[in-house]
């Protein structure tokens, strides 16, 4: 559906993106994560044919970047961090002017269809202009959409809106990817990234990890089990360490956090050894990281390597 080889973008001297190389599946949502400068915006408009890369390439909807960037800006939607309305037309004019550049056939069927559906429809007469935040948005998802692209590549779709708001739209997109449609998300909101998407990105000029939000937390942390008790004794601690599959015990309260290998296969063991111990357990959960907790990790990972190899461009 979407793949990027060795995509690399340079402004002068600064390097953007550096050595890109991906794969997005048809139908999924693809979170692509970085702090601000890394160069998100940027592999957006490469890979929506607004720009050009200086090296590598990519194919989006089965054409090529650079050969045929007009089928793939006719094939694509996409939703800008600034969206760009005409504030003096209504809501059903703008629309209705970016449908016609879009060839859309059907103008008035499409244009009320999207309005409906993102509750627009009673404020079509509307000047853009007088629309909150939250609606301005929701406006330019509507033209995002017109064309029914099956690939939409959304830059921070709730920056700023307030909670109702906010809550719609990423009901909106997890509503576009049960109807199949490939959807690039940037963001900064790690909660929403980790609801809404099936693979991550984590992106700071360069690819640092990439894998579902799960197997990142696998990969950069042992599973840790609690036990919750009614009491915490120092034996229960030592009759935990004492199981040869036990990583590390601590404890935290009344609860026992307990490292690991294959809980699912373990936890009986440990249940039992506690309650021999005379252990009043309450229940037991698992300590879940937090999308935070990965991206910040990786992040400060990437910028100890590169203080320690010397300074080096970012775009």
């Amino acid at each position: 559906m979407i793949q990027t080889e060795n995509l690399t973008k340079r402004f002068g001297d600064i390097l953007a993106v550096d050595d890109l190389t991906l794969e997005l599946e048809a139908g999924e949502v693809f979170g692509f994560l970085g702090p601000n400068g890394a160069g998100k915006t940027t592999t957006i408009r490469m890979l929506t044919a607004l720009i050009s890369p200086t090296s590598g390439g990519a194919t989006v909807l089965g054409w090529k970047i650079g050969q045929e960037d007009g089928q793939i800006r006719r094939r694509v939607g996409i939703l800008t961090e600034s969206p760009g309305l005409y504030e003096g037309l209504s809501a059903e004019r703008n629309l209705a002017f970016f449908a016609r550049l879009y060839e859309v056939e059907d103008i008035a069927q499409q244009v009320e269809r999207y309005l409906r559906m993102l509750g627009l429809w009673d404020r079509r007469a509307e000047s853009a202009g007088t629309f909150s935040k939250g609606m301005r948005q929701k406006l330019a998802i509507a033209r995002a959409l017109l064309h029914e692209p099956q690939a939409l590549f959304l830059d921070e779709p709730t920056s700023a809106l307030d909670p109702e708001a906010a809550h719609m739209v990423r009901e909106f997109i997890a509503s576009l990817k049960h109807e199949g449609r490939t959807i690039f998300l940037c963001t900064h909101n790690l909660d929403e990234a980790d609801r809404l998407c099936d693979r991550i990105a984590v992106f700071n000029t360069r690819l640092l990890a990439l894998d579902t939000p799960t197997a990142l937390r696998r990969q950069l942390y042992e599973r840790t089990m609690v036990f919750h008790l009614r009491q915490v004794d120092p034996r229960f601690v030592e009759r935990v360490r004492s199981l040869p599959f036990v990583r590390t015990v601590r404890s935290m309260d009344d609860k026992l956090l307990v490292a690991v290998d294959d809980p699912e296969d373990n936890n009986p063991t440990i249940v039992r050894s506690l309650v021999e111990a005379g252990a009043e357990i309450q229940f037991v959960g698992e300590l879940r990281r937090s999308l935070e907790d990965i991206y910040l990790k990786l992040i400060k990972d990437n910028e100890e390597v590169g203080s320690g190899n010397g300074d080096r461009s970012s775009g």
